[in-house]
């Protein structure tokens, strides 16, 4: 690959902020009775997002990089870029967006104030895919600040004391990380310039390292810390379940598409495309953040088996499974890289189908416990199979997406001489299991008693639930399966993976 051909002032990089920021906007000013415009918008601009995205993949592929320059202070540039990983996490974005959205309209139906949420929910999607495309240190945390701001009020969105409660709780824990993270690129920018992310780490970075490895370490440290508190690192994980007041739309939009991936790719970013692998061994820095980062995965499968509620069992789940992204960005290799990175799109489709199915047990039967799950699969067939097969997913069983996530984490971490980490996703995977198959087992073999509730027939015929909450369920769940079984082919989240692996490890 020609990682080297660069396209400046490309007009399809910005247009890909435009197409949900210009929605979102014009949104925000209509009337809740306009129901036809706001879905007409919000489809239009997912829509548009997918395809210009869709339009990307072959010359990215083909290793020609997409840049768009805007200077907005002496010596400091807004930078958007298409690279391999900005690519893969926009994908993973604008996809799921659209789903959402579908769901997000029928989930929301009859309720108020929804000009305001999907606003944010434009303005979300917006920074979320300038995260992604972000070319410098600057740009990202401009984009990363965004995003704190645009997703609160979606957590506070139902205006419930429980609601207005974890919606602070969120801002204090992200606007911390963002002054955190502040921090840290004012020090390095202060210290070595505007920087650039660069395969295998910028160049001035490298420098700063050589002669000042203590203050080095001291700046990875801060902008990790900073970038911890989305990804949900311990001790920093204490916002995630209790956003889980919010509706299931943007349960499912945080831990699947924006907001802890925001912090998951942002910590790649720094480890390979700021310092550098070679650079970030030197400093003996990835060690102590995969020891984090496998506790965390065992702490919170450990607390997703205390919970019955569904979404807080799910909430701690993501806490675990997304730590192996962190992982993955930290053992040193081409193998245990592509798993992590791998996992970012793994993770995002069989989690949004999980939240998605919860939103429609809560909805449909105002079922939200896992105690309350006996019977399910009799009286939901299609949504308790979509769960079904993510729970398996996240499990790790053959062939699903999440078998290939750990196949290549367990491998890499061979691969680098640390045959721990089989230890540690050999734990996770049987806690997976005892927190997921209780409640699989529940749907489909224990009865559901004689509540009229819970009477097989469905009054909707052949589908058990609205079919825009049923349709966006069944393809997130066809798709984690197919990106398990076929793994293999072109343009597959896996052969993307690997793309960026390569690009990580320049001096091997």
């Amino acid at each position: 690959m020609n990682a080297d051909v660069i396209q400046p002032g490309h007009i399809v990089v910005p247009l890909m902020l435009l197409t949900s920021l210009l929605p979102g906007i014009v949104i925000f000013f209509l009337r809740e009775e306009q129901v036809q415009l706001r879905t007409t918008l919000n489809m239009a601009g997912a829509i548009a997002k997918v395809g210009l995205t869709a339009s990307l993949i072959p010359p990215v592929v083909a290793g020609i990089r997409l840049e768009w320059r805007l200077p907005i202070l002496p010596g400091i540039d807004l930078v958007l870029v298409t690279d391999p990983l900005s690519l893969f996490f926009v994908a993973l974005s604008s996809g799921l967006w659209l789903l959402t959205t579908i769901y997000a309209i029928s989930y929301l139906e009859g309720s108020p104030n929804r000009s305001r949420f999907f606003g944010f929910f434009s303005l979300c999607v917006t920074a979320t895919t300038g995260i992604a495309l972000s070319g410098n240190l600057l740009t990202f945390l401009l984009f990363y600040e965004m995003l704190t701001l645009v997703t609160y009020p979606l957590v506070a969105h139902r205006g419930t004391g429980k609601a207005l409660d974890a919606a602070r709780t969120y801002l204090v824990y992200t606007l911390s990380g963002g002054v955190v993270l502040l921090l840290g690129v004012a020090w390095l920018t202060w210290l070595v310039g505007p920087v650039e992310f660069t395969a295998g780490g910028a160049d001035q970075v490298a420098e700063l390292v050589a002669e000042r490895p203590a203050v080095a370490t001291a700046v990875f440290a801060i902008l990790i810390a900073g970038l911890a508190v989305k990804s949900a690192l311990i001790p920093l994980h204490g916002w995630l379940p209790k956003a889980m007041i919010a509706p299931a739309p943007v349960s499912a939009l945080l831990h699947a598409v924006a907001v802890v991936k925001a912090g998951a790719f942002g910590i790649f970013r720094v480890i390979h495309d700021v310092f550098g692998v070679s650079r970030a061994m030197e400093l003996g820095v990835l060690t102590p953040l995969a020891a984090i980062a496998s506790i965390t995965i065992v702490y919170g499968s450990v607390r997703a088996l205390t919970q019955d509620g569904l979404k807080e069992r799910l909430a701690y789940s993501t806490v675990s499974q997304l730590s192996y992204i962190a992982l993955g960005a930290s053992v040193i290799g081409q193998v245990a890289t592509t798993g992590g990175v791998v996992h970012l799109v793994h993770q995002g489709f069989m989690k949004i189908t999980l939240f998605f199915c919860a939103g429609i047990f809560a909805e449909t039967l105002k079922v939200t416990k896992v105690s309350e799950l006996a019977g399910m699969g009799r009286r939901m067939p299609l949504t308790s199979l979509a769960f079904t097969v993510a729970a398996f997913g996240m499990i790790g069983l053959p062939p699903m997406a999440g078998f290939v996530s750990k196949w290549y984490l367990g491998l890499g971490g061979l691969e680098a001489g640390e045959p721990w980490v089989i230890g540690i996703l050999v734990t996770s995977t049987l806690l997976n299991a005892a927190y997921f198959l209780p409640a699989v087992i529940s749907m489909w073999l224990r009865h559901p008693g004689r509540s009229a509730e819970w009477a097989p027939e469905s009054p909707g015929g052949f589908f058990e639930a609205p079919k825009a909450l049923l349709f966006p369920t069944l393809v997130t769940a066809l798709l984690a399966l197919l990106m398990g079984m076929l793994a293999g082919i072109p343009y597959s989240p896996l052969s993307i993976a690997e793309l960026i692996a390569e690009g990580s490890y320049p001096f091997r």
